[in-house]
């Protein structure tokens, strides 16, 4: 490995919570009249959680909370993709458009508010701070790059990750295309890559080019993506293993 590739939300950043409360506000403010507007937040939230693995941008959160107020089963990727393929495309585009309008409302208006929804894993942080000038970091993320910046510097981080290594929403609609331009910003082979996620869909979308893949299993994940993610040959860390995994053992 000579360059490791971190998805942010559910890899660096415990970002579930910030996201369902602005995806409910999104939702709201297109469908005044829906009954997920009186639904009980933690059940919601809980319904929500188990839906993100199978989603890869903001437009999905939309698709979810679809799915939660019409009360479909959705237990797994074929019949998550199914559900979504129903979906009108304009509206889920106004979803994503109107979704990054109301996260940067709820920033400006109440920034200790929002930070407050977004804390990091530190020991994953803690690892990345050991092991530093030992490989090169990037990012590939489908955040806006306003607030991936503004979070790494509020983790204490942004030291580790130049400018130039933050590949956000704008680099393109799937993972693929930021590991293209990772690759070929540092001049690597893809095989000389690791990228980690906390969705196997965005694995499995990557694997093709060579790159070796890990599951960040601290993330919006759970034994289903787990059993999935090692059936297709990704590795599978937790915050206990992952220093060894990325990086083999060190010693003392």
């Amino acid at each position: 490995m000579k360059a490791l590739v971190l998805d942010f939300d559910g890899v660096i950043s415990d970002s579930a919570r910030e996201a369902f409360v602005v995806a409910r506000r999104t939702w709201l403010a297109l469908c005044p009249g829906s009954s997920l507007g009186e639904a009980d937040p933690s059940r919601l939230y809980a319904g929500f959680l188990a839906l993100m693995p199978l989603g890869n941008r903001a437009e999905d959160y939309g698709a979810a909370l679809a799915a939660l107020e019409r009360g479909v089963r959705i237990p797994d990727q074929a019949r998550y993709d199914s559900f979504r393929a129903g979906q009108d495309e304009e509206w889920l585009r106004e979803f994503h458009r109107r979704f990054y309008a109301e996260r940067a409302r709820f920033a400006a208006e109440d920034p200790w508010g929002w930070r407050r929804l977004l804390a990091p894993y530190p020991r994953f942080l803690a690892v990345l701070r050991r092991r530093a000038g030992e490989v090169s970091y990037a990012i590939a993320t489908s955040k806006d790059g306003d607030s991936l910046r503004i979070l790494l510097q509020h983790y204490g981080v942004d030291d580790l990750f130049p400018a130039r290594s933050l590949h956000d929403k704008e680099t393109g609609v799937s993972k693929t295309a930021h590991l293209e331009q990772v690759q070929s910003e540092l001049g690597l082979e893809f095989a000389e890559l690791t990228f980690v996620d906390d969705k196997v869909n965005h694995l499995d979308a990557v694997a093709g080019l060579g790159v070796r893949c890990a599951l960040a299993a601290w993330g919006y994940n759970g034994p289903r993506e787990h059993a999935l993610a090692r059936e297709r040959g990704h590795l599978v860390c937790t915050l206990d293993d992952v220093e060894e995994r990325l990086f083999g053992r060190r010693d003392p």
